[in-house]
């Protein structure tokens, strides 16, 4: 039933009279999809009210009016650059009605009568009025008008037919939520709430806005409390080990767990050891130790006879975790990513299918179809933002009952983690480990440049090494290229041989080789874009100089300032910013200079710029939500929580007249991953 409930608005904006091929192309573009559901969901951004009638006398400059005007002439325009204008009285006064092309000759006859509605100028007349009517059929004029986000080549009056016809096409849908709460909110149903907004009597009150938007955070969070319950109850087996590979692994690294991993290690083995599998988010802040942990975890997998692997985001991260683990690992460990080839391929492979490579570190090559296990029991994700619900689950599919760790360097408010990993257990990594030293933040105007060079140029004397990372420009890596690259060329002229150059576009070998020469200390200065905001560990390096820091993420900056203070030298971060900069940019930027807290800078950042930046992309707002915001309805998210939370206790299978309804939403906002878990049981 359900399917066929919804199908009127899951067809093709085409089955919309008079949406043909053109429009529904446009129509796309605007509100983000093709079918009929996508332009309900697109909803107005504002609304202009048209109902109250004034006189000419009582317009205010830069406001919206509605009038009813006589026609006095019409002076034609002295020259083709010169407007046509339509001089109209009312008895209070006289006003001009201005228009550059497209003047309405039939309606602006001298002596009609006619309702003008549109912006007032600076001088009190309206140029191109937004509608003209004969005053016998004023009632045409929609009292409020909604402003709907358009694209170019489209327009607004091209939207209200096809958006009436969708409202038409809204079933007859079951209440949801639950009456009492409807009763507190004063919320209408869900049809209702979407006429009201699309083709609105009054100016909407916000509390329609809030229904529709608790409609999506409420399918939200059943479906992840499903995704939830599924992980839960999946089988596993128990790791269970002695311990002797994890002491030998913590004598070669050479300092104690803090209390912190201590904890975090607690969590992850109570998870090993428990019959189902582990779905955990291993969360810390740059420098608080995620990999020792991660590496212990991996190690109790050994112990216990099986085998575990680390897949990292990019091969620069996997090689350096792979040195970590060579260095500390009692056990062999290998490397597997895509630019392996030939003879040490196939040895890796072979050695992955008998058992005798416990311990695999790779890019994500490693869940190939090829590659094949002689017994995987974990695999740790690092760095993986951008992997969904479905993804981060199916992670484990190489080993039928293998445990999945994720870790991320980057800290996640709150209302992120209830919305994008709620299905989730997590570990909190606090604090940083015995030895990082505070990183000493400054702020320059890039006016400063020269003297910025002077200090770089004392620090090389007494013997730093430094990072200079160049400016994201845009959207574009090859301008991000071509700046790095123009800097390195100044600085190489002052420092010569000193200095490396290491971005994305580079060969892999050739970036490695610069990577490597910045370690080893033969160049003392690293030009660089973003490649090395992680898995770059050069001790010795302790002055980090960031170009133009108001185009990055504060989380990304957290993350470029993590690459220094890591050895015994005193460290600092210099971010160089434009003059004029926004109240925001600066805000931010202060934020970043007075603490190193990354999940206070994460909370701050999410509420000032959205949760796109805090994923490490360039973009803000929070992706996949189309009618809420959880960052503004951060109330109504966790009120959805705890609704879910209960509706699933006394309805764990969604069959009650309520469960029912339930699904006919989580259908009705995609959460497919969810009604797979209903479906399979």
């Amino acid at each position: 039933m359900e399917p066929d409930l919804l199908a009127p608005l899951f067809a093709p904006l085409t089955t919309l009279r008079g949406v043909g091929p053109t429009l529904a192309a446009l129509l796309k573009r605007a509100c983000g999809g093709e079918r009929v559901i996508d332009l309900l969901f697109h909803l107005p951004e504002s609304f202009i009210d048209r109902r109250e009638r004034l006189s000419l006398r009582a317009l205010v400059p830069g406001k919206m009016a509605t009038v009813a005007v006589e026609v006095v002439r019409i002076e034609p325009p002295a020259n083709a650059r010169q407007p046509t204008k339509a001089i109209v009285g009312d008895g209070t006064g006289f006003r001009e009605l201005v228009f550059f092309k497209g003047f309405p000759r039939a309606k602006l006859l001298p002596g009609a009568k006619v309702l003008v509605s549109g912006k007032v100028d600076e001088r009190g007349n309206m140029v191109h009025p937004d509608h003209i009517f004969p005053l016998d059929q004023a009632d045409r004029l929609p009292g409020v008008e909604p402003v709907w986000g358009l694209t170019a080549g489209l327009f607004a009056w091209q939207l209200r037919r096809p958006v009436a016809e969708a409202l038409d096409r809204i079933p007859d849908l079951p209440e949801w939520h639950d009456p009492a709460l409807l009763t507190r909110e004063a919320w209408p149903g869900f049809a209702d709430a979407l006429r009201d907004l699309h083709a609105p009597p009054a100016p909407p009150p916000p509390l329609l806005r809030r229904r529709l938007a608790y409609d999506e955070l409420l399918a939200g969070q059943v479906a992840l409390a499903l995704v939830r319950r599924r992980v839960r109850e999946r089988p596993g087996r128990a790791l269970l080990g002695d311990g002797a590979l994890r002491r030998k692994a913590l004598a070669a690294f050479g300092h104690r767990l803090t209390p912190a991993q201590t904890e975090s290690l607690r969590e992850i083995d109570a998870d090993l050891a428990a019959p189902r599998r582990m779905l955990r988010l291993l969360q810390g802040d740059v420098g608080s130790g995620k990999t020792l942990v991660a590496i212990l975890a991996m190690l109790r997998a050994v112990e216990a006879g099986a085998q575990a692997a680390l897949l990292a985001p990019t091969e620069v991260l996997a090689q350096q975790h792979f040195r970590t683990l060579e260095r500390i690992a009692p056990v062999p460990a290998a490397l597997f990513t895509g630019s392996i080839k030939g003879a040490a391929r196939a040895r890796v492979l072979a050695g992955l299918a008998d058992g005798s490579i416990p311990l695999i570190v790779g890019t994500h090559a490693l869940f190939q179809e090829k590659v094949e296990y002689h017994d995987l029991a974990l695999a740790v994700i690092d760095e993986q933002h951008r992997f969904g619900v479905d993804q981060r689950l199916l992670m484990g599919r190489k080993g039928a009952t293998a445990d999945v760790l994720v870790m991320t360097a980057t800290p996640i408010p709150r209302t992120l983690l209830l919305t994008q990993w709620g299905e989730m257990q997590v570990s909190l990594l606090s604090g940083k480990p015995a030895g990082r030293k505070p990183v000493r933040t400054t702020l320059h105007s890039l006016a400063t440049l020269p003297d910025v060079t002077d200090a770089v140029a004392r620090a090389l004397e007494g013997g730093a090494r430094v990072y200079w990372v160049c400016p994201l420009v845009a959207e574009s890596e090859l301008l991000d290229v071509a700046a790095a690259e123009a800097r390195f060329a100044t600085l190489h002229e002052r420092f010569h041989g000193a200095v490396g150059l290491a971005h994305g576009r580079q060969e892999g070998a050739v970036r490695e080789a610069a990577l490597a020469d910045f370690a080893a200390g033969r160049t003392r200065v690293l030009v660089a874009t973003t490649v090395i905001e992680v898995g770059v560990d050069v001790p010795e390096a302790s002055v980090m100089v960031v170009e133009h820091a108001e185009r990055f993420g504060l989380a990304q900056l957290h993350q470029l300032r993590g690459r220094v203070g890591r050895g015994r030298e005193a460290s600092f971060c210099l971010l160089l910013h434009d003059d004029g900069l926004s109240d925001i940019a600066k805000r931010r930027l202060l934020l970043l200079r007075d603490t190193e807290d990354g999940f206070r800078i994460a909370d701050e950042d999410f509420r000032l710029r959205g949760g796109g930046d805090l994923l490490g992309t360039r973009q803000s707002g929070l992706p996949g939500w189309r009618l809420a915001d959880p960052v503004e309805d951060e109330g109504l998210l966790h009120m959805a929580g705890r609704d879910a939370e209960v509706l699933l206790q006394r309805d764990p299978r969604l069959v009650s007249d309520r469960g029912r309804a339930v699904r006919v939403l989580l259908k009705l906002f995609e959460r497919t991953a969810a009604m797979r878990t209903l479906h399979s049981g």
